[in-house]
């Protein structure tokens, strides 16, 4: 049996070699309510991460995104949160899905991001959700 804690919020990638990850990191030492997370971008042009802070808040309005997305619909993630946001758009610019992370109020780069996941995917992420949050919501709300 594996102990250790559900890092994999959100993890999208394709056979390209494009990929956008949300990995928490673990609790927050300057935020009693809040886990540590980073937001991370690999393409073959480019790569790069930043801090993401989570809230529990942030986590449900994941889900919420995830049942949009379920319904075909485009999500915007975290758009008026401290730190990055992420937009999923099923038929992005180039005719196929694109995740777009914008950091506005830090680094002020938006970076675009066209990958094509496997037809799984939300289903996989509703169970990443659903890890992450079992283990780490009851530290964050005890």
């Amino acid at each position: 049996m594996n102990d250790s804690p559900p890092r994999d919020l959100i993890s999208l990638a394709d056979d390209e070699g494009n990929s956008v990850t949300v990995r928490v990191l673990g609790r927050s030492p300057t935020w009693a309510s809040g886990l540590d997370a980073e937001i991370a971008v690999r393409t073959p042009f480019v790569s790069g991460r930043l801090d993401l802070p989570l809230s529990v808040a942030d986590l449900n309005s994941w889900g919420d995104a995830l049942d949009r997305l379920d319904a075909d619909e485009d999500v915007a993630w975290r758009e008026m949160s401290r730190g990055p946001s992420l937009f999923v758009q099923l038929v992005g610019e180039r005719e196929c899905p694109e995740v777009i992370v914008e950091d506005e109020g830090g680094s002020m780069v938006t970076v675009r991001v066209p990958l094509v996941p496997p037809d799984d995917w939300i289903a996989a992420h509703r169970r990443h959700l659903r890890r992450v949050m079992e283990h780490w919501v009851p530290m964050l709300t005890g």
